[in-house]
């Protein structure tokens, strides 16, 4: 993809989580994570998540998104529900920059996935 496809792509992604969450602005990278990471996590009720908890639902997009290159592998879900990865190999990139790309490149892998299945659940703000 070519890097103004990229760019109308992620600024599609974008409006989308924008619409869906109703908001004035549109949302940042760790943002769409963390609502992947919800999505991810499978709990769409008006829950209030702790930082820690943020962030680890920002590392379960993460993992998400990685797991099809093999950076990670799933091993199950704990107790609680919340899913874990073994990490296999590092992230093919380096640098803050080009992982933030490599990321949204990722994230727009994603969402064309479940706009095509039609199964992306936003919770309601």
């Amino acid at each position: 993809m070519e890097s103004w496809e990229v760019e109308f792509e992620w600024l599609k992604v974008r409006h989308i989580v924008r619409q869906a969450m109703k908001k004035d602005s549109l949302p940042d990278l760790q943002t769409v994570l963390f609502l992947i990471g919800v999505q991810e996590l499978g709990r769409f009720s008006r829950q209030k998540f702790t930082k820690e908890e943020k962030q680890d639902l920002m590392h379960v997009a993460v993992c998400t998104l990685l797991e099809g290159e093999g950076c990670f592998e799933f091993v199950g879900r704990d107790q609680d529900g919340w899913p874990h990865w073994n990490e296999v190999q590092p992230v093919p990139v380096r640098g803050i920059a080009e992982q933030e790309a490599y990321l949204v490149a990722k994230v727009i892998e994603y969402f064309q996935k479940y706009n095509e299945l039609d199964a992306f659940q936003i919770p309601e703000s």
